[in-house]
């Protein structure tokens, strides 16, 4: 499962070793590439995609941890991408995160999305419209509506989801 799913959790949970490491771990793990100058082609092409590589490249073999909350958010997404997953899924990726660094992993994920399959699990609303071509609305575990996400905020069929746009609960 963890091959073919590359996580985005709330909070980055850079594992506790270098930027390189971090982002080589999983392609190690299900020996993905040989030889190591592939591996540094590949962290390179992963910090790349995840727009992290050009405030990192000097610094490589540094700790993960010694990242800024949002770099640490674009590494994981980085060391999710390594593994060449079939689906991003984001959970709250950027609940943890300042206005700035969440508007960098908005960013990718845009434009991750024509490679991958991208699920995000969201409580913004602002978010969702931004972010969602399809849109699924659950309360209390039950999926209320879900449809193309323009038909779900535009012009809800269900009450439920018609009183949750509008703020009442």
């Amino acid at each position: 499962m963890r091959k073919h799913v590359g996580l985005l959790a709330q909070r980055p949970a850079p594992l506790p070793m270098s930027i390189y490491e971090n982002v080589s771990y999983g392609m190690h793990i299900h020996q993905m590439r040989k030889g190591r100058l592939e591996y540094k082609e590949a962290v390179k092409h992963y910090l790349e995609l995840a727009g992290l590589w050009d405030e990192v490249k000097k610094r490589l073999h540094e700790p993960a941890t010694s990242l800024s909350i949002g770099q640490q958010q674009r590494l994981c997404l980085a060391r999710g991408l390594a593994v060449e997953p079939e689906v991003i899924l984001g959970d709250e990726p950027t609940s943890a995160l300042d206005p700035i660094s969440s508007q960098h992993i908005e960013k990718k994920l845009l434009e991750l999305k024509s490679q991958y399959t991208t699920v995000i699990v969201t409580h913004t609303l602002r978010q969702a419209k931004r972010l969602g071509d399809y849109a699924i609305f659950m309360y209390l575990g039950e999926v209320v509506e879900a449809g193309p996400a323009r038909e779900v905020f535009n012009n809800p069929r269900e009450e439920r989801t018609r009183a949750y746009l509008e703020g009442l609960f």
